[in-house]
């Protein structure tokens, strides 16, 4: 669908993730196992870490707040994905687009900067483990993911109204699985240049400015730990930070990749390649890396299976 201006783009067309007729089952089951193993993990993660009396601390109410992002920013995109699997037009509504583009920045961005906030946590809790109480109270963490969410809603809400007040006058086919940024801006007949820098200032600004926290949180940790006496003491504080330090170099590693790439080299089928990785299989391994190489988790997993097994019992 054509116009001349915005008003008369009613829907866009998604090209999906492949065009080819005998990969659209196969990769609709995958999906959908990944999708749903996403789903009730976070899920999980966010029941247990809201339950458990012993998992009441700072690091898991940030990582409850983790689950809650990626299960949001992967319900943006998944169910969308998996309906125009089995579709014959994949169409998606010009509000439903909007919709989805502000919920995935949203989420996307609260991932950065909670994941520096616990980064945050762990350099207090093993720089400063007698004042990490202190430092680290409820009002502080519940400040932290305050900023956390109402900087990534200004920030959604402003580059969301920017990109759809553009004039959209050639054609309507996005080439992604879902309405990204990029994609939708090549499909603009207008300037786009003042939104190019507002998207590349806003996401420059969160993605530049978590990982700063990140890198230089575990620099003084891994100073810290260099000074321990104790053998043991090293090794409990590097396990207190391998999961986290797992899902961070995953997960920036993958945003470094996409948009780091010179533009000569920039192409979407790359982008939809690494888009499915961060939108998709992210949020499924992260509930996993914690359930698994994390001891209070596997306690906790525990003794809910015990429980159901004494009330079925």
């Amino acid at each position: 669908m054509e116009g001349p201006n915005l008003t008369e783009v009613t829907e866009f067309v998604l090209l999906g993730i492949t065009d080819r007729p005998e990969l659209q089952a196969p990769l609709f089951l995958l999906f959908l196992v990944v999708y749903l193993t996403s789903l009730l993990g976070n899920l999980g993660m966010i029941i247990f870490t809201q339950v458990d009396p012993r998992l009441q601390t700072p690091m898991y109410f940030f990582l409850r707040h983790l689950a809650l992002t990626d299960l949001g920013y992967s319900t943006a995109v998944g169910p969308k994905m998996l309906i125009n699997f089995v579709e014959d037009q994949n169409t998606i509504s010009y509000h439903c687009c909007t919709l989805q583009l502000a919920s995935f920045l949203l989420f996307i961005g609260c991932e950065l900067l909670i994941l520096a906030a616990m980064s945050y946590d762990r350099y207090v809790a093993i720089c400063h483990p007698l004042l990490y109480t202190v430092i680290m109270s409820q009002k502080v963490c519940w400040l932290l993911i305050a900023i956390s969410y109402l900087y990534c809603a200004f920030v959604s809400l402003l580059v969301t109204t920017k990109v759809f007040n553009l004039s959209f006058c050639r054609y309507n086919v996005i080439s992604h699985f879902y309405c990204d940024n990029l994609p939708l801006l090549s499909l603009a007949c207008s300037d786009t240049h003042e939104t190019e820098m507002i998207i590349l200032l806003m996401s420059g600004v969160c993605l530049i400015s978590s990982l700063l926290i990140i890198l230089l949180s575990y620099i003084l940790i891994f100073v810290a730990i260099l000074k321990m006496n104790s053998a043991e003491g090293r090794r409990k504080a590097f396990s207190t930070c391998g999961s986290h330090l797992t899902v961070v170099t995953i997960f920036y590693g993958t945003l470094i990749f996409m948009y780091v790439q010179p533009k000569c080299n920039h192409s979407f089928d790359t982008d939809k390649v690494a888009s499915i990785f961060y939108t998709l299989v992210i949020p499924m391994l992260n509930p996993l890396i914690y359930s698994l190489r994390n001891k209070d988790v596997k306690c906790a997993l525990q003794r809910s299976q015990r429980k159901l097994c004494n009330v079925f019992s």
